[in-house]
């Protein structure tokens, strides 16, 4: 029986557009951006502002010297943040309804940068005051310096919660995240964004249908 439910961030609960970033810097000169990040490559310069080894002033001079160009940071936040939507309302609504089934928790691969916009977006549009009043508790990666796929972060929030992977379900948009987890006997749930695929496919009145 499924007791717990981890949630992925962008693509579950954030929209997100990857090519939005990558069109923002190719905008400013930065024209092999989509070969450097994107959803499914990521260079160790990502990998380490993910993992809270590289801050975001670190990060922005490593842009710069990448791209050659006299960037603001200004400019590389706007194209880096470019990948951020919206929190659809429906999504916010149905997680406090699971909230009241399920033990809810957040696991993200996220940035500084990036964090500082959604929870403003969360407080500004829907006055919610921040990820870490919708759930039990919430892991970022550059927070706790592992991110996903690696097994460590998976053994972390086990740990850290008290929780057992055979009652803890993981939902995710990203199959190498969701196959890492299964490996350590998580169950899991794929979010398929091809087919437009969304959380509220798969919950009845805040509950699996699959129990």
């Amino acid at each position: 029986m499924i007791k717990n439910i981890f949630f992925d961030l962008g693509g579950v609960l954030l929209n997100i557009d990857f090519e939005r970033t990558a069109n923002e810097f190719k905008k400013l000169g930065v024209l092999n951006f989509d070969q450097l990040y994107s959803k499914a490559t990521q260079q160790k310069l990502f990998v380490e502002l993910e993992t809270g080894h590289l801050s975001p002033h670190n990060f922005r001079d490593e842009i710069r010297k990448l791209s050659r160009l006299d960037l603001t940071d200004a400019q590389i936040d706007f194209a880096w943040n470019a990948i951020i939507l919206d929190f659809p309302a429906d999504r916010l609504k149905l997680l406090q309804v699971i909230s009241q089934h399920y033990r809810c928790f957040l696991l993200s691969n996220t940035n500084l940068i990036h964090y500082d916009v959604y929870q403003e977006d969360l407080r500004i549009n829907h006055h919610i005051n921040g990820l870490e009043v919708l759930f039990e508790k919430v892991y970022f990666s550059h927070a706790i310096g592992l991110r996903k796929p690696d097994p460590a972060i998976y053994d972390f929030c086990m740990a850290d919660s008290g929780l057992q992977a055979h009652e803890t379900l993981f939902i995710d948009d990203s199959m190498a995240n969701l196959l890492s987890a299964q490996k350590l006997h998580w169950h899991t749930l794929h979010i398929d964004l091809d087919k437009n695929q969304s959380i509220a496919d798969y919950f009845l009145n805040g509950k699996l249908l699959a129990e």
